[in-house]
Protein backbone atom coordinates (compact mmCIF):
# COMPACT_ATOMS: atom_id res chain seq x y z
CA UNK A 1 0.00 0.00 0.00
CA UNK A 2 2.55 2.26 0.76
CA UNK A 3 4.77 1.14 -2.25
CA UNK A 4 1.81 2.35 -4.05
CA UNK A 5 1.39 5.68 -2.36
CA UNK A 6 5.02 6.04 -3.41
CA UNK A 7 4.36 5.44 -6.75
CA UNK A 8 1.39 7.84 -7.24
CA UNK A 9 3.33 10.52 -5.94
CA UNK A 10 6.37 10.49 -7.85
CA UNK A 11 4.12 10.08 -10.82
CA UNK A 12 2.29 13.26 -9.78
CA UNK A 13 5.95 15.01 -9.40
CA UNK A 14 6.89 14.36 -13.00
CA UNK A 15 3.30 15.50 -14.30
CA UNK A 16 3.71 18.73 -12.70
CA UNK A 17 7.59 19.09 -13.21
CA UNK A 18 7.03 18.87 -17.28
CA UNK A 19 3.66 21.76 -16.84
CA UNK A 20 6.83 23.87 -14.97
CA UNK A 21 9.03 23.33 -17.71
CA UNK A 22 12.87 24.70 -16.79
CA UNK A 23 13.37 28.73 -18.05
CA UNK A 24 15.78 31.35 -18.40
CA UNK A 25 16.89 34.19 -19.84
CA UNK A 26 20.32 34.47 -21.42
CA UNK A 27 22.06 36.54 -24.64
CA UNK A 28 22.80 34.56 -27.93
CA UNK A 29 26.63 34.45 -28.43
CA UNK A 30 27.12 32.20 -31.44
CA UNK A 31 25.12 30.62 -33.90
CA UNK A 32 26.70 27.24 -34.68
CA UNK A 33 24.53 26.55 -37.14
CA UNK A 34 20.75 26.64 -37.99
CA UNK A 35 19.90 24.61 -35.13
CA UNK A 36 22.68 24.57 -32.32
CA UNK A 37 23.48 28.23 -30.53
CA UNK A 38 25.22 29.04 -27.36
CA UNK A 39 23.78 31.34 -24.91
CA UNK A 40 25.39 33.24 -21.67
CA UNK A 41 23.10 31.60 -19.15
CA UNK A 42 24.63 32.70 -15.86
CA UNK A 43 28.43 34.36 -16.94
CA UNK A 44 28.61 30.53 -18.63
CA UNK A 45 27.77 29.84 -22.64
CA UNK A 46 25.48 26.67 -22.57
CA UNK A 47 25.21 24.90 -25.88
CA UNK A 48 21.66 24.59 -27.19
CA UNK A 49 19.79 22.82 -29.78
CA UNK A 50 16.31 24.02 -31.03
CA UNK A 51 13.30 21.29 -30.31
CA UNK A 52 11.58 20.04 -32.94
CA UNK A 53 13.30 21.32 -36.17
CA UNK A 54 16.29 19.99 -38.22
CA UNK A 55 17.88 22.40 -40.19
CA UNK A 56 20.41 21.37 -43.26
CA UNK A 57 23.71 19.89 -42.36
CA UNK A 58 27.22 22.17 -43.31
CA UNK A 59 27.76 20.96 -46.88
CA UNK A 60 23.82 21.10 -47.46
CA UNK A 61 21.88 23.24 -49.82
CA UNK A 62 20.75 25.94 -47.16
CA UNK A 63 22.43 25.59 -44.06
CA UNK A 64 24.45 28.96 -44.76
CA UNK A 65 20.89 30.73 -44.83
CA UNK A 66 19.19 28.77 -41.89
CA UNK A 67 22.33 29.84 -39.82
CA UNK A 68 22.40 33.48 -41.28
CA UNK A 69 18.35 33.84 -40.92
CA UNK A 70 19.03 32.54 -37.39
CA UNK A 71 22.12 35.14 -36.56
CA UNK A 72 19.91 37.68 -37.61
CA UNK A 73 17.21 36.85 -35.60
CA UNK A 74 18.77 36.10 -32.39
CA UNK A 75 22.60 36.77 -32.31
CA UNK A 76 23.44 39.21 -29.61
CA UNK A 77 19.68 39.26 -28.20
CA UNK A 78 18.82 38.01 -24.78
CA UNK A 79 15.94 35.27 -25.22
CA UNK A 80 14.04 33.33 -23.04
CA UNK A 81 14.99 29.88 -23.25
CA UNK A 82 12.64 26.73 -22.51
CA UNK A 83 14.25 23.26 -21.65
CA UNK A 84 12.60 20.47 -22.63
CA UNK A 85 15.12 17.54 -22.98
CA UNK A 86 18.95 17.17 -22.72
CA UNK A 87 20.24 14.96 -25.88
CA UNK A 88 22.92 12.31 -26.37
CA UNK A 89 25.38 15.32 -26.97
CA UNK A 90 24.65 16.76 -23.20
CA UNK A 91 23.40 20.35 -24.89
CA UNK A 92 20.26 21.41 -23.73
CA UNK A 93 16.90 21.01 -26.02
CA UNK A 94 15.29 23.88 -26.02
CA UNK A 95 12.49 26.27 -27.53
CA UNK A 96 14.26 30.22 -27.65
CA UNK A 97 11.96 32.74 -27.73
CA UNK A 98 12.60 36.23 -29.49
CA UNK A 99 12.28 39.63 -28.11
CA UNK A 100 9.13 40.17 -29.56
CA UNK A 101 7.80 36.70 -28.55
CA UNK A 102 8.09 34.56 -31.81
CA UNK A 103 9.56 31.39 -31.52
CA UNK A 104 12.86 31.02 -33.31
CA UNK A 105 12.06 27.44 -33.62
CA UNK A 106 8.81 27.91 -35.61
CA UNK A 107 10.19 30.97 -37.58
CA UNK A 108 12.99 28.95 -39.06
CA UNK A 109 10.59 26.32 -40.61
CA UNK A 110 7.80 29.15 -41.53
CA UNK A 111 10.94 30.40 -43.77
CA UNK A 112 11.41 27.22 -45.39
CA UNK A 113 15.21 26.79 -43.66
CA UNK A 114 13.97 23.35 -41.64
CA UNK A 115 12.61 20.54 -41.88
CA UNK A 116 9.86 19.67 -38.83
CA UNK A 117 11.60 17.26 -36.65
CA UNK A 118 9.06 14.31 -36.17
CA UNK A 119 10.55 11.78 -34.59
CA UNK A 120 11.33 14.37 -31.37
CA UNK A 121 8.52 16.67 -31.70
CA UNK A 122 5.75 13.83 -32.76
CA UNK A 123 2.33 15.87 -32.39
CA UNK A 124 3.62 19.30 -32.70
CA UNK A 125 0.56 20.79 -34.81
CA UNK A 126 2.45 24.07 -34.91
CA UNK A 127 5.89 22.89 -36.48
CA UNK A 128 3.67 20.63 -38.98
CA UNK A 129 1.47 22.89 -40.49
CA UNK A 130 4.69 25.94 -40.33
CA UNK A 131 6.19 23.14 -42.46
CA UNK A 132 3.47 22.32 -45.28
CA UNK A 133 2.82 25.96 -45.72
CA UNK A 134 6.35 26.42 -46.21
CA UNK A 135 6.31 23.86 -48.54
CA UNK A 136 3.18 24.27 -50.57
CA UNK A 137 4.61 28.22 -51.01
CA UNK A 138 8.47 26.41 -52.47
CA UNK A 139 9.80 28.89 -49.64
CA UNK A 140 13.44 28.45 -48.89
CA UNK A 141 14.50 24.56 -48.96
CA UNK A 142 11.20 23.79 -50.45
CA UNK A 143 11.95 25.59 -53.62
CA UNK A 144 14.86 22.39 -54.50
CA UNK A 145 13.28 19.92 -56.36
CA UNK A 146 14.23 16.94 -54.32
CA UNK A 147 15.36 18.37 -50.83
CA UNK A 148 17.16 15.71 -48.90
CA UNK A 149 16.54 15.83 -44.79
CA UNK A 150 19.35 16.47 -42.81
CA UNK A 151 19.33 13.01 -41.35
CA UNK A 152 18.89 11.13 -44.83
CA UNK A 153 22.05 13.24 -45.48
CA UNK A 154 24.09 12.35 -42.38
CA UNK A 155 22.81 8.68 -42.86
CA UNK A 156 24.59 8.93 -46.18
CA UNK A 157 21.82 9.57 -48.66
CA UNK A 158 23.90 12.65 -50.34
CA UNK A 159 23.26 14.11 -54.21
CA UNK A 160 26.17 13.03 -56.70
CA UNK A 161 27.65 16.00 -56.83
CA UNK A 162 27.70 16.47 -52.85
CA UNK A 163 30.02 13.20 -52.22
Amino acid sequence: MLRAHIRLLLTAAVAVGSLFAEQFVGKVVAITDGDTLKVLRSGAEVRVRLRGIDTPERRQPFASRARQFVGDLAFGKTVMIIVRDRDRYRRLVVEVILPDGRSLNQEIVRRGLAWWYRRYAPGDKTLERLENEARRARRGLWSDRSPVAPWDWRAGAKPAAAR
